[in-house]
């Protein structure tokens, strides 16, 4: 008996006379070019699906398989800048997974647009790595979230096409919760001193009453916002124009570097993209959506906070202002805010009377009491009827309190008894407190 010879690529037969099973072809890791043998692998639809939308044949070890929807809508946050309506429009009417297709060239074209667009769409879709950009942002401590999610804030799909496609996030919170209360705070970068104090205060003081304050994570405004907030140890999310794990501006690493251990940091851009100037106006409109109201301290009539704040007006969110010095141009925003819709406010208690729920009122401001104040209407007309200085007779007291001489004697004990006349013989004077200014 001979022995069989074995098929080309396959291994010895073993002593008992079986042969080993084929091993499997190797798959290449994602993002990995692959080898020989995945260009011969046929061309199945299961195969074309996963091309698509970056969904591997079966989870790595330890690791679960990622649905295909996440993974279309993380590739989309790489494809297409944020906000983008076009392919906003797309998703709603053919879902992520088609979207993706389409613009791997594994689906049918979309209309809409003109060659141009779609060949530069096509560009970015074929750069798109998903799986890679989700390894690197749960090795970072962080998650992406996206529509369906338990955490994901339904208060962004008021956003209509513009709304992101998905939100990475680092931090431990829920993004959920915290934005069921939550306060943007933002204004000016190059921002004075006053106004730096007041964003500080109104950061620590909404943060202790258990509102999360978001910004933008900016120098200025942003930056006092945040560490008021911190200060306290209360919440604070930094919405970044870049990705989560990127440190922008450099000067705030650390203060960015804070909010992520102790509060969050929200981006629209996957791991490692890079701000533009674009990006900053866009990330806007999610600080305006998430948050319940808007409170713009210091910004000139040129400013990117006045986009978040016209947005959140657009939005039907609160829209507040802290109003500052006539002659500083960082007011002159503000004022023009205060001008329309927008509503004065001084501090945390006056912003909350604005986002809170039903009473939720800040304190009423009344002016200090002072001793004239307690005085009865017929002690109080005597007392004006002293002299400024020197002293009085009581028939000259009595003429200018237009009171007769007796009733003005018994009101005058009354006031020397209360500190605020003293007997001259038979004239009467002011004390100190009865010089007291009559309004305070």
């Amino acid at each position: 008996m001979t022995a069989e010879h074995p098929r080309p690529g396959a291994e010895r037969a073993t002593p008992g006379g079986t042969p080993p099973p084929p091993p499997p072809p190797a798959v290449p890791e994602h993002g990995e070019p692959a080898g020989p043998d995945s260009r011969a692998a046929p061309h199945t639809a299961a195969a074309t699906s996963r091309r698509a939308t970056g969904q591997p044949g079966a989870a790595r070890p330890g690791q679960a398989p990622e649905e295909p929807e996440r993974l279309a809508r993380a590739a989309l946050t790489r494809i297409a800048e944020p906000g983008d309506e076009l392919v906003g429009r797309w998703l709603a009417a053919h879902g992520a997974c088609a979207v993706v297709a389409a613009l791997n060239g594994s689906g049918p074209a979309l209309g809409g647009t003109g060659e141009r667009r779609w060949a530069g769409l096509r560009l970015r879709a074929a750069r798109a790595r998903p799986h890679a950009d989700l390894a690197a942002i749960v090795a970072g401590g962080g998650r992406f979230v996206c529509p369906g999610d338990s955490e994901w804030p339904r208060q962004l799909d008021d956003l209509g096409h513009s709304a992101p496609f998905g939100l990475w996030l680092r931090g431990e919170p829920s993004l959920r919760l915290w934005a069921l209360r939550s306060v943007a705070v933002v204004g000016a970068r190059a921002c004075t001193e006053y106004g730096a104090h007041c964003a500080a205060a109104l950061g620590a003081g909404l943060a202790e009453r258990g509102w999360t304050v978001v910004s933008g994570a900016a120098y200025g405004i942003d930056a006092a916002a945040h560490r008021g907030a911190l200060a306290v140890r209360g919440p604070t999310a930094g919405v970044l124009a870049c990705g989560a794990d990127v440190a922008y501006p450099p000067g705030n690493q650390e203060l960015i570097r804070a909010v992520g251990e102790r509060g969050l940091l929200i981006a629209e851009l996957p791991p490692g993209d890079h701000p533009t100037r674009s990006r900053f106006v866009l990330r806007n409109r999610v600080i305006a959506a998430l948050t319940r109201g808007t409170v713009v301290v210091e910004a000139a009539l040129r400013s990117g906070a006045l986009v978040t704040a016209r947005r959140a007006r657009v939005l039907g969110r609160q829209l507040m202002g802290v109003p500052g010095p006539v002659t500083s141009g960082l007011s002159q925003g503000v004022h023009e805010l205060l001008r329309g819709e927008a509503t004065v406010v001084t501090d945390a208690d006056e912003v909350i009377e604005q986002v809170g729920m039903v009473g939720e009122l800040a304190p009423e401001r009344r002016a200090p009491a002072v001793p004239r104040d307690a005085l009865s209407p017929g002690a109080a007309r005597v007392l004006e009827a002293l002299p400024g200085r020197g002293t009085g007779e009581l028939a000259r007291i009595a003429c200018s309190a237009g009171a007769p001489p007796g009733e003005v004697l018994a009101r005058l004990h009354e006031l020397r008894a209360l500190g605020f006349v003293e007997r001259d013989g038979e004239c009467w004077q002011l004390t100190a407190l009865g010089k007291g200014h009559p309004i305070g």
